[in-house]
């Protein structure tokens, strides 16, 4: 099994790598932290390859279906 920095795991994903250790910390990618680095396995990268662009919304939506 092969791991990756969080660097190198940005590098592969097409984001910075403040963007991979905020994956990590929402628990969304696994990672194993070894001292002061994180090490990413190669095959968990598909956790979150496939994700939506941008920002996820912060609106609140009502209960009738509009915005507030």
């Amino acid at each position: 099994m092969k791991f990756l920095t969080t660097s190198e795991a940005a590098e592969r994903l097409g984001v910075t790598r403040w963007r991979v250790n905020a994956l990590i910390k929402a628990g969304r990618l696994k990672a194993e932290k070894k001292g002061q680095i994180y090490l990413i396995a190669e095959s968990d990268l598909a956790a979150v390859a496939e994700r939506k662009p941008g920002r996820p919304s912060t609106k609140k939506v009502s209960k009738k279906g509009g915005k507030k």
